[in-house]
Order: C-alpha cells, then sequence, then structure tokens
C-alpha cells in the first residue's frame, strides 16, 4: 500500500462489462471490484472470471481491491482461490466480526480492508484493526443500520456512536479508516454534506457506489486552499516546542499535522 490513504474507494460491480470498461477512467483513488453485493447469486463465476480478466489486463495508475464474499459464504472460497498471484492493493473482506474472520484470507498474503458492519463487529474492531493482516476497516453501515433496527434505512445521528467507535479503532490499530456509502446517488448535495461530515469525524476516505460521487469525494476529502495556506504559515512560523500563534497556542504535534496536509496536498 502507499503512503497515503485513498480519499475515493469505488465499487464496481465484477458482472458488468462496461463498468468495469469504463472504471480506468475514472478518477477515483482507488477501484474496488465487487464480487459480493453488487453481483447476483447465478453470475458469482462471471463476476470473478471477468475481474481476474480485467485485473490481469491492468489498471494503469490505479490502485485495484477485491471484495470477496464474507464468512459464511459458498462463494468465499472461490473468490480467494480466484485471486491467488493477482497483483492488488488490496482484499476487502465483508462482515468481518472476529480476527477469525480473517483466517481465510491470510495465504493471499494481501492487505485486508475489514468491513465492520454488525454490532459485534463493533465491539471486536478494536482488536480487528491491531491485527498485523489489516490495513484498514471500512464502515459497513448500510448493514450494521439494518442490525440495529433503524427504521427508514441508514440513520446516521442514531450510529453516532458505532461510527466513531469505527475511527477510534483503526487509529487505536494505526490502518486507515474509511466511510460508508451514500445510496442517493441523485442527491449530489447530499453526499457533499455526508462527505464533509465524514472529514471531520477523522475518515481517511469515504466508499462510493456510483462514478458520479467521485469528484465530490475527492474535493471532500483533500486539503483546501484555505486549509494549505494556513498550514503554511504555520510551519513558516513554529519555532519549536509551545508558543503563541495567531491568538492560540501551538506546540510540535500542530505543525506535524501541518507538514502532514501539506504532504497529503503534494505541497513542498
Amino acid at each position: 500500500m502507499t503512503d497515503f490513504a485513498p480519499r475515493s474507494l469505488l465499487y464496481v460491480p465484477g458482472s458488468n462489462a462496461r463498468a468495469l470498461e469504463k472504471a480506468p477512467g475514472l478518477a477515483a483513488d482507488m477501484l474496488i471490484i465487487d464480487l459480493e453485493d453488487a453481483v447476483p447469486a447465478d453470475r458469482k463465476d462471471d463476476a470473478r472470471a471477468a475481474m481476474h480478466a480485467a485485473v490481469t489486463a491492468g489498471f494503469p495508475d490505479k490502485r485495484v481491491a477485491v471484495r470477496i464474499n464474507g464468512a459464511g459464504s459458498a462463494h468465499q472460497a472461490a473468490d480467494i482461490e480466484s485471486l491467488a498471484g493477482l497483483q492488488i492493493a488490496a482484499v476487502v473482506l465483508p462482515k468481518v466480526d472476529a480476527v477469525a474472520d480473517l483466517e481465510p484470507v491470510r495465504g493471499l498474503h494481501l492487505p485486508v480492508l475489514a468491513m465492520i458492519e454488525t454490532p459485534t463487529a463493533i465491539y471486536a474492531a478494536r482488536e480487528i484493526a491491531a491485527d498485523p493482516a489489516v490495513a484498514g476497516l471500512i464502515a459497513g453501515l448500510n448493514d450494521l443500520a439494518h442490525e440495529l433496527k433503524l427504521s427508514g434505512g441508514t440513520d446516521r445521528g442514531a450510529m453516532g456512536h458505532a461510527i466513531q467507535a469505527i475511527v477510534l479503532a483503526a487509529r487505536a490499530g494505526g490502518v486507515w479508516c474509511f466511510d460508508g456509502v451514500y445510496n442517493a446517488i441523485d442527491d449530489a448535495a447530499g453526499f457533499a454534506a455526508e462527505a464533509g461530515e465524514g472529514r471531520r469525524l477523522g475518515f481517511d476516505g469515504k466508499t462510493l457506489i456510483h462514478p458520479s460521487q467521485v469528484d465530490l469525494c475527492n474535493m471532500a476529502f483533500a486539503p483546501s486552499a484555505r486549509e494549505i495556506v494556513a498550514a503554511k504559515a504555520l510551519v513558516a512560523a513554529a519555532t519549536g516546542g509551545a508558543q503563541r500563534y495567531e491568538g492560540r497556542m501551538i506546540e510540535d504535534m500542530h505543525v506535524a499535522a501541518a507538514r502532514a496536509l501539506l504532504a497529503r496536498a503534494g505541497v513542498a
């Protein structure tokens, strides 16, 4: 994996030939070829074959992950077998409720993005994030809302504790964390608001279900021009240790954060 977390992680249905064909031209930081929820049960074999062909052909300048089917699925073993020897950035493993659920993919020796989708997973998230195989956590909020029996589907306010627990677990484990998908693909304003909220909550990026969400996501999770100017000024003014700066106290950790923001933005 690269030093910087992807901002935008777009699910691409493995059974959708047109989507796979268009994916390399999209601005998503990571493509997740999906063999799970986006693929009907009777098309799993087709999706695996299409994924294998697409990855073998290559996605120039793209990080590519594959989401396989989760624990208990009759399709998981075949999914894992189809990944053997492929050059991909990560395997996305859904429905990770415990460290034991990671066992089937350890032999791939690939970074794992573990999906946290149930109340059980929320309580186990710290141990999951601490596992050496895990490179990041993904908030599976649709499934979590269902498990919590929230009326009307996903309610981020009602899941606030669970969402923050995912971020806390990722930070404690020193791994990335990614926000869940936004279902209303025609609601650009709503998506932008949720992506902005996700960044404020501490997520590194967001999973996406439609290409129209990519640019808005990249914008939400990229440092703004105003943030870059402020970070440059803070770094230039820092003299080491605690000091007064523009009416507030700053110390070395604030300087480190400003440098990290500039590095993320590609600014020297």
